[in-house]
């Protein structure tokens, strides 16, 4: 657990993007952008407009869920499409670390109906418990508004790059984005063997969108290799690159280690939208730079990506390994 540098004021901007969302000032929005993705990846936004009645029911409903007993939400067990309750110890973002002391509720998108496609093997049908009436309404609530200020915000990041603002959104009719609430027990500061809430890792997908609350606990590594907090600030999200759009832009913008650590003497709970385009996106450097470029990765869809990676993090998906409780 290495040591905590102080975080100085403005280490991890804040971008209002209201003026991209609006027209009012997209340019420099996206100019903004550009700069703190390749020098951080980490960005605190305000100006997102999700409504705050949005994020208190879907805390509310988080919460209702995971106080329930263990028996309860083992009914809802995560599904081989990776939908439901990961309980504590389901996932490792290291090998050389213990399992994350958090677990998590994921759904994905589904339409008015309550259908959910299930045509690849990280989407599927979701999984409602029925002992939290209401937490079907406030997650796709929270859902909606957090993919609208994803697209928004690849579209400025689009812009910033001079490309037109509709690339990385080109083949998002069904994408593969995932959403969660994730619960992370209060550790002791005093542990002689502290452990994550979630171990030092970067993000698999193209870019996260989070909702933390006020109890703090996220830290990031910056340039020089020091892990600095990134305290909660009232009114914005926080929103960090992924691998996938590393991948994509070749490096233009920066996916960074972070982690959890949770020592405030309370309950944490983060609210997470993971977004990604369709399946068979192709991620491919030279779509941005030309066929010509000498991109350092070669082109892979988002969708096998995803797979592999999900492989290595999460112990449901060994199928020697059986469901952690």
């Amino acid at each position: 657990m290495a040591r905590i540098a102080s975080t100085a004021a403005g280490a991890i901007p804040v971008i209002d993007i209201a003026p991209l969302r609006d027209g009012g000032d997209a340019a420099g929005v996206a100019a903004a952008l550009l700069a703190a993705s390749r020098d951080l990846g980490f960005i605190y936004v305000s100006g997102h407009r999700i409504p705050g009645a949005v994020i208190a029911a879907a805390r509310e409903a988080a919460y209702a869920f995971f106080r329930a007993p263990a028996a309860d939400k083992k009914r809802y067990a995560i599904s081989d499409r990776h939908r439901g309750w990961l309980a504590p110890g389901g996932a490792r973002m290291q090998d050389d670390i213990g399992t994350d002391l958090k677990e998590s509720f994921l759904w994905g998108y589904q339409d008015s109906d309550g259908n959910a496609p299930a045509d690849h093997p990280l989407r599927g049908p979701n999984q409602w418990p029925d002992f939290v009436p209401g937490i079907e309404r406030a997650a796709i609530d929270f859902f909606a508004q957090a993919d609208r200020v994803a697209r928004d915000l690849l579209a400025g990041f689009a812009l910033g790059l001079g490309l037109e603002a509709d690339f990385f959104l080109r083949n998002c009719r069904l994408p593969l984005s995932r959403a969660s609430f994730v619960y992370y027990p209060s550790e002791d500061p005093q542990s002689e063997a502290p452990r994550f809430g979630v171990g030092p890792h970067t993000d698999f997908g193209v870019l996260t969108v989070l909702c933390q609350d006020q109890n703090g606990g996220l830290q990031i590594q910056n340039y020089a290799g020091d892990w600095i907090e990134a305290p909660p600030i009232d009114g914005t999200l926080v929103v960090n690159v992924g691998d996938l759009l590393e991948r994509w832009t070749d490096g233009a913008f920066r996916s960074t280690p972070h982690r959890v650590v949770n020592t405030s003497g309370r309950e944490r709970l983060s609210l997470v939208l993971a977004f990604d385009p369709d399946p068979e996106t192709r991620i491919d450097a030279r779509d941005i730079y030309g066929a010509d470029y000498p991109a350092k990765q070669a082109a892979i869809t988002c969708g096998d990506y995803l797979i592999a990676r999900f492989a290595r993090a999460f112990a449901y998906r060994d199928p020697g390994a059986g469901k952690h409780e």
